[in-house]
C-alpha cells in the first residue's frame, strides 16, 4: 500500500534517462569543484585538486557515485555556505565546464546537474553535456534561468530561497513563493513536467524553520511537481547533534533522508550516496510498497 497516495505526476525525462516519478526514491549525487564547500568535499581543496587534477577526481567520484547508486549527478562550482568567496561567471565556467564533459564523456547515460544561478554558467553547462538545471534562487523574480530552460528542453529545479529568514507565516509563504515560481516558469515555456520543487532546506531559514519545512513536506506535494530534499550535512543537523562537524553528520543526514521520503521527497540530494541509496530503498518499501 502506497503510504503517501499522491496524485500521479508525469513523467520527466533528464538526459538519457526517464523518471518515473512516486515509482521509488531517486537519489542525486554531490560533486563541488570548489575550494571551500561547507562538507569539506571540494575537489578544489582536495590533494587532486591541488595538484592540478581536478576533472580527473572529479570523473573517479563520479564513477563512484554512479556504482553506488546514484540515479543523477549535481555539479557545482561556487559554494553557497555562509560567507561564502563570490565567484564570477567566467571562473564557475571554467570550474564546472571541463567537469561536466569529462563525467559526461565517462559515464554517459548518467544524468547531469548543473548547481548554479548563473544563466551562463548554466548554458556553457548544457554545452557540456549538463541535462537539468539547479537554480538555489528560483523563486527570484529573475526568468532569465526558466527562459533557459525552455530554450535548451531541460528540466529546471526551483528552489526556495531567501535574502534573509524573515517570514510572517512561514509555510504558508515557502509554498507561496513556490507556486509562483512555478507559474513564471510555465509562463516562459517550461513544461510542467520539466519542473521540480526544492524547499531549500538551510537556504534562508532558520533552523527551526528548516525542521518545519521537512516535517511538513508534504504540503509541496500539492503544488503537483516532484520534490527534491537536500539536507546531507547542514547545520541544521549539525547543532541536533551538539555542533557535530560536517563530516560526521552521516546519520542525521540518513534519518532525515528517511522522514524526507515518509513526508513525500522524490528525490534526495546527498554526498553520501550508498548510505542513502539503502535507507531509501527500505523507505520506498515501507512508504511506497516498493518490492524488494
Amino acid at each position: 500500500m502506497n503510504l503517501l497516495a499522491p496524485a500521479p505526476l508525469p513523467v520527466t525525462r533528464i538526459g538519457r534517462r526517464l523518471f518515473e516519478w512516486g515509482s521509488r526514491t531517486y537519489i542525486m549525487g554531490i560533486v563541488n569543484v570548489t575550494p571551500d564547500s561547507f562538507s569539506g568535499d571540494g575537489l578544489l581543496a582536495s590533494v587532486a585538486g591541488r595538484n592540478g587534477a581536478p576533472v580527473q577526481a572529479a570523473v573517479v567520484q563520479a564513477r563512484r557515485m554512479a556504482e553506488d547508486g546514484a540515479d543523477i549527478l549535481d555539479v557545482g562550482g561556487e559554494s553557497t555556505r555562509p560567507g561564502h568567496a563570490a565567484v564570477t561567471e567566467d571562473e564557475e565556467i571554467a570550474r564546472v565546464v571541463p567537469v561536466i564533459a569529462a563525467i559526461h564523456a565517462a559515464l554517459p547515460d548518467v544524468p547531469i546537474s548543473v548547481d548554479t544561478s548563473k544563466p551562463g554558467v548554466a548554458a556553457a553547462a548544457i554545452d557540456a553535456g549538463a541535462a537539468l538545471l539547479n537554480d538555489v534562487w528560483g523563486v527570484s523574480l529573475d526568468d532569465a534561468m526558466a527562459g533557459l530552460a525552455a530554450e535548451r528542453s531541460v528540466p529546471l529545479i526551483l528552489m526556495h530561497n531567501r535574502a534573509e529568514a524573515h517570514y510572517a507565516e512561514f509555510l504558508t509563504e515557502l509554498v507561496a513563493d513556490l507556486r509562483a515560481a512555478l507559474e513564471r516558469a510555465i509562463a516562459a515555456g517550461v513544461p510542467p513536467a520539466n519542473l521540480i520543487v526544492d524547499p531549500g532546506f538551510g537556504f534562508g531559514k532558520t533552523p527551526e524553520q528548516n525542521l518545519v519545512a521537512l516535517r511538513e513536506l508534504v504540503r509541496l506535494r500539492a503544488l503537483g511537481h516532484p520534490v527534491l530534499l537536500g539536507t546531507s550535512r547542514k547545520s541544521t543537523i549539525g547543532r541536533i547533534l551538539g555542533g557535530t562537524p560536517s563530516d560526521e553528520r552521516l546519520e542525521g543526514t540518513l534519518a532525515t533522508t528517511a522522514l524526507g521520503i515518509a513526508a513525500g521527497a522524490d528525490m534526495v540530494r546527498v554526498h553520501d550516496v550508498r548510505p542513502n541509496v539503502l535507507v531509501a530503498r527500505v523507505a520506498d518499501a515501507v512508504v511506497r510498497g516498493c518490492r524488494p
